[in-house]
């Protein structure tokens, strides 16, 4: 038996030297490389990643340069570093890298088919894209949304005013209120709030999705595995995606045999049935049950997880330096009026409130390598030879942090951007926290608005301080990765109302 396993031993290794073989000499063949650190046979880099690779990877500029080559498992991958790499990209090679790299976890249930963050580049995505940017997403239609922000915002403060004096975690109470702004927009309705059970089990299964979404998968950089499935994660992304798929369901049929809901006021669930006819995916006219439910899912990931994210770590930043809460605040007083409540219509005559924001994304974009790219077909890339099907991660974390763009780029300076044409809206790549280009972030006029109208009424309506445990947990940079990357201390700080 000991000489059996012997054997079988010695074979697989034998195996994995001529695979690793193969693939050096396939490397050769494809032309020049970017340059990389060097792999290990079969693992490839997957050991220099580290448990916060946005970060390990930012660190190989200075050896590499700005385009670097990894080998995941076996999966392709080249790096992007810097803006001028960026502005390459996007600029010149946008189209040929239009496509997305599909993890085993996205595929549960066909969520990556329907999503439009993640469908195939053609016709389907194509289609709901300029649904989301011109019927949905469009300016005209948020601002037909206002009042409903601006209750969501109303019962926010109610929740918050509720707990004055005591210690909050206040990404909590944020992500509830813009869970249910997107539940008004979506489907016309709150769907939870601290005291209430409504909607409760819609809302943990969300947060359940959020955290499987974020585990390594071994499976996504050794396909062969898939079958065997180690880590169980399809299994729970079948069963988790199928139970919330199930409760939008319900929350669908509710809607539509909802009479009370206002006549002229279209939520973007009666835009997308409206939307019909419009050549769907495989010659089909009609967005099947399944495809609407994926997409209401999809709103209500990427919204309120990026909108409670950013707007945690604005306040960390701003509870860190005091001096930059005050002069917001105090901003905040001069245009709004201290008696007044903040509204969006303030927005654009708060520049300092924008640059907070626009210098938190910099330095903590809510996905630090964007949604990850492929290569459709071969291409050249800044004197590279990039094979097909290669993965692409655009790390705006790293370029956020370029100090070719940005002076005294590691400090949180809102100052900035203080008469900057700079914006976080795809035409300025050293500031890509949503992404540039075909697959850029179809919700940034909602995002805009959202993350604005949050953290100016948290700062117009509270004074906030924290407590000797919370002020060591500011200084508490660890992170953790999931939709989002989010401080793997939460936030927890005291709330006094304001004083007229």
């Amino acid at each position: 038996m000991d000489w059996e396993l012997t054997i079988l031993y010695c074979c697989v290794l034998i195996a994995l030297s001529i695979l690793f073989l193969l693939r050096q000499q396939r490397r050769s063949a494809t032309g020049r490389l970017p340059p990389g650190p060097p792999g290990w046979p079969v693992f490839g880099n997957m050991f220099d990643l580290g448990s916060m690779p946005h970060k390990t990877l930012a660190g190989l500029r200075k050896d590499y340069g700005p385009v670097v080559w990894l080998r995941i498992g076996s999966i392709k991958t080249m790096v992007l570093l810097t803006a001028e790499a960026a502005t390459e990209f996007f600029k010149n090679h946008d189209a040929n890298f239009a496509d997305r790299m599909i993890t085993e976890v996205m595929r549960a249930h066909d969520f990556n088919k329907a999503a439009v963050s993640l469908a195939p580049y053609g016709q389907y995505w194509r289609v709901m894209k300029r649904v989301m940017t011109v019927e949905m997403l469009v300016q005209k239609k948020i601002n037909e949304t206002a009042d409903i922000r601006r209750r969501c915002i109303a019962d926010m403060v109610e929740w918050i005013g509720k707990e004055a004096g005591s210690v909050i975690h206040v990404a909590r109470f944020v992500f509830l209120s813009s869970f249910n702004m997107l539940g008004n927009l979506m489907l016309s309705r709150d769907l939870v709030s601290p005291g209430s059970a409504e909607g409760s089990e819609f809302f943990a299964a969300m947060i359940e999705l959020m955290e499987w979404s974020g585990h390594p998968n071994i499976v996504d950089l050794f396909p062969w595995l898939k079958r065997l499935d180690p880590q169980g994660l399809r299994r729970k992304a079948e069963e988790g995606m199928g139970r919330t798929m199930k409760i939008v369901g319900q929350f669908v049929t509710e809607r539509l045999k909802d009479q009370n809901v206002a006549e002229g006021k279209k939520d973007f669930l009666e835009v997308l049935l409206a939307s019909e006819g419009n050549g769907r995916k495989d010659g089909v006219d009609k967005i099947s049950d399944h495809d609407l439910n994926i997409m209401i899912m999809e709103v209500f990931l990427a919204g309120s997880e990026t909108t409670s994210s950013s707007t945690e770590w604005a306040m960390v930043e701003l509870l860190s330096q005091p001096e930059i809460m005050t002069k917001a605040k105090n901003e905040l007083a001069e245009v709004v009026g201290k008696s007044n409540k903040f509204d969006e219509n303030h927005i654009e005559n708060l520049p300092y409130l924008q640059a907070v924001i626009k210098e938190t994304l910099r330095l903590h974009p809510p996905i630090p390598f964007l949604v990850p790219r492929k290569a459709i077909q071969d291409a050249n890339f800044m004197g590279y030879q990039i094979p097909k099907n290669t993965q692409v991660f655009v790390n705006a974390w790293a370029i956020g942090r370029d100090p070719a763009c940005w002076d005294d780029p590691l400090s949180f300076k809102p100052e900035r951007f203080l008469g900057s044409k700079i914006d976080y809206k795809g035409q300025h790549y050293e500031l890509i926290p949503f992404g540039a280009g075909r697959r850029m972030c179809a919700g940034i006029p909602l995002a805009h608005r959202m993350l604005h109208l949050v953290l100016g009424t948290l700062l117009h309506e509270f004074d906030w301080e924290v407590d000797d445990v919370g002020r060591k947990g500011l200084v508490d940079s660890r992170e953790r990765m999931g939709i989002t990357v989010r401080r793997l201390v939460p936030l927890k700080a005291r709330p006094t109302k304001c004083s007229i």
